[in-house]
């Protein structure tokens, strides 16, 4: 699995003209899976979320956690993180795995953010045209790979 995170200090998801999730401050979420990913990507994965220190604190230094500040997350499906580009321009996807494992772990990997935030949070739809909306703070913006552990 493979997730780009941006601090924000606001995002939302907007389906068909209609708002489907929006946050206050927090984190912005993409979420690609790989054919070979598992459970126990999104379990790392989602425990490395929840214990990111990149929020300030009164020292204005990134210290504290999305927990520590009550922040908010939404987490947006994006296939096109696993692009591959190696040849010729136009990308291909054939590392992003099918919905019928894709699917199931996108909602897992929520359920455990969910789980360890101790709250709701906001989702996108998975395959749908969505129109993402971030005003990203500091600019923040950190990768994280499931299969890079060390």
């Amino acid at each position: 699995m493979r997730i780009v995170i941006q601090r924000v200090q606001h995002a939302s998801v907007t389906i068909n003209s209609e708002v489907k999730s929006a946050i206050e401050q927090g984190y912005l979420i993409l979420l690609g899976v790989e054919s070979t990913d598992t459970q126990e990507d999104a379990d790392w994965l989602a425990k490395k979320v929840i214990g990111l220190r990149v929020f300030d604190d009164e020292d204005h230094v990134m210290n504290r956690s999305i927990q520590d500040i009550g922040g908010n997350i939404l987490v947006i499906s994006q296939f096109t993180l696993f692009a591959s580009y190696k040849k010729g321009n136009r990308p291909s996807w054939f590392r992003a795995a099918p919905h019928n494992i894709s699917i199931p772990l996108y909602e897992y990997f929520c359920k455990q953010l969910e789980s360890l935030l101790g709250r709701p949070i906001g989702t996108g739809e998975f395959g749908a045209d969505m129109k993402v909306e971030l005003l990203n703070d500091g600019p923040v913006t950190i990768c994280m790979d499931s299969k890079n552990k060390e």
